[in-house]
């Protein structure tokens, strides 16, 4: 027997509720959001979220729970299998990611690392 395939990113109901308010509020030609990852901080990468315009070449388009995210090829071997959730507290909201591909995360939590 062989393990079904993890799926490229799933989405929180949080996060598809935000990603839903994202795009009302985008304006004209906004058809969901963006996730890339890019070299930043102090772990090596950081998650960045954009809104999407239209679906560039080779992306993946995830539509869940109503909402559309189009994923940047060169992310997804760094975050297949991720769950976006949505965080709100007293300091700081945005998304976040629970990615079982971290092997390292920096204390403030803006970077992480993959092995």
């Amino acid at each position: 027997m062989f393990d079904p395939p993890k799926p490229l990113l799933t989405l929180s109901d949080k996060a598809a509720d935000h990603v839903r308010a994202l795009v009302e509020k985008g304006g004209d030609g906004v058809i969901g959001i963006r996730v890339s990852v890019k070299t930043a901080g102090c772990s090596g990468m950081k998650y960045q979220v954009d809104y999407a315009h239209d679906k560039k070449p080779f992306e993946d388009a995830i539509t869940q729970k109503g909402v559309t995210v189009l994923v940047d090829p060169a992310a997804v071997m760094f975050i297949i299998g991720s769950e976006m959730d949505w965080s709100d507290d007293k300091f700081a909201s945005g998304f976040t990611f629970n990615n079982p591909n971290e092997t390292a995360r920096c204390g403030c939590g803006e970077s992480f690392s993959v092995a």
